[in-house]
């Protein structure tokens, strides 16, 4: 790992975010840096980065989406595009199997985040939250106290217990302990990657084209774990049968995370990095908010959401044929499957309203061009990041978490 990814990431993992993913700043390094400056020259290559549309180009989009959403389509086929959401993907998967996406080794360029940070940064990052921590608690306790707690509250959401000699200051807390097991504090319960220090959460991993790149990244990383799941257990299989899937290091499972009431494999409040990237497009619009409310409970304090996903007026939107509209910018697919287009101020407020720190929000516009068919199409998309506050303060619950 580069110095520079290095610092980026410590920084973000203390809350100190870098230029690049301040909100509202131009993109130094993301999103590319090949700049159309001559229009005679626009199939030179097959992608421009930084397009900025005309007032006309824009005009056309917006009535090309006004003819396109017309006719909507009927209520009763809507309802089995929804109740059916996960039989539509079975089949698209049992199609294409894992080679209808490229793998998205374009991931570390957009999201260093991913990557864990080193030991020796790791051990700096503890020092700066527990010099916070000392400042701003009115209670002060020892380091070894808030780890023992950490890992009690963290795997026991029932009672937990107390060690010998506790100080005065623990007292606060006694009701998260029993008074049977006063003489030691008992072991967490194992989960899938419950040993690791670093662990990332990809939602709607597919057939794996996110997976296999960031376990590629992570096999000198030991102290790293990757989840992924998928409410396609066609895909999920094509997963955990690829030659490259270690189980040691990664937990692909089924789940539907519309469900609010299906449990994860691991407990809350545990996860660095959850990865977003074109799979909320694909949810209805009504359960959008839900699904990211409840994937900011499974973030520890600084732990970032990475997203990325369809843009509003991007050229799969403006391609839609009359009568695929199921609502406003949300469309199904010939094959079943559904597609949203955002707003960069969608994004804004989905990811505020569950609490998220907004550290970058970006509408990356680009120029696709077939050098053959000399045919130019204008590509849409959002990407952000999006982080779980650090809460310094007299709440220990919170105080533990940022420890970790």
């Amino acid at each position: 790992m580069s110095g520079i990814w290095r610092n980026s990431i410590f920084c973000l993992r203390i809350g100190k975010v870098p230029q690049r993913c301040q909100s509202g700043n131009p993109p130094v390094a993301p999103l590319g840096s090949r700049i159309l400056t001559d229009p005679t020259k626009v199939f030179e290559h097959n992608m421009w980065d930084h397009m900025q549309w005309s007032k006309e180009e824009e005009a056309a989009a917006r009535k090309k989406v006004e003819e396109n959403s017309a006719v909507r389509v009927l209520l009763e086929e809507q309802v089995k595009y929804e109740s059916e959401a996960s039989k539509y993907w079975d089949t698209f998967y049992k199609i294409h199997k894992n080679k209808f996406f490229k793998d998205r080794n374009w991931l570390l360029r957009e999201f260093p985040e991913i990557l864990p940070v080193d030991q020796n940064t790791e051990e700096k990052a503890k020092e700066f939250l527990w010099d916070h921590v000392k400042t701003n608690a009115a209670n002060s306790f020892s380091r070894m106290h808030c780890v023992t707690m950490l890992e009690e509250k963290n795997h026991y959401k029932k009672s937990s217990v107390l060690s010998d000699g506790q100080s005065k200051a623990g007292s606060n807390f006694s009701n998260l302990y029993s008074e049977e097991h006063r003489k030691g504090p008992l072991k967490p319960e194992p989960f899938p990657g419950s040993n690791a220090t670093f662990r990332i959460l990809e939602v709607g991993c597919g057939a794996g084209n996110t997976v296999f790149p960031i376990l590629d990244t992570l096999q000198n990383a030991p102290e790293s774990f990757l989840y992924c799941c998928d409410f396609s257990s066609g895909a999920v299989e094509l997963v955990k049968s690829h030659s490259a899937y270690r189980a040691a290091q990664c937990c692909a499972f089924v789940h539907d995370v519309c469900d609010d009431g299906l449990p994860y494999p691991f407990p809350d409040g545990i996860l660095d990095v959850i990865l977003l990237v074109f799979v909320l497009s694909s949810i209805h619009p009504d359960r959008m908010q839900g699904v990211v409310n409840r994937l900011s409970k499974l973030l520890k304090p600084g732990g970032m959401l990475l997203f990325r996903d369809y843009g509003r007026y991007d050229k799969t939107q403006l391609r839609f044929k009359m009568g695929h509209c199921l609502s406003e910018n949300f469309y199904v697919r010939g094959d079943g499957t559904r597609a949203y287009f955002f707003t960069k101020g969608e994004v804004h407020n989905m990811f505020r309203k569950a609490g998220l720190d907004e550290k970058q929000n970006l509408v990356d516009r680009r120029l696709q061009v077939n050098r053959k068919k000399q045919v130019k199409m204008h590509r849409v998309w959002v990407q952000g990041k999006f982080q779980k506050p650090l809460h310094l303060t007299q709440k220990s619950s919170n105080l533990m978490f940022s420890l970790s």
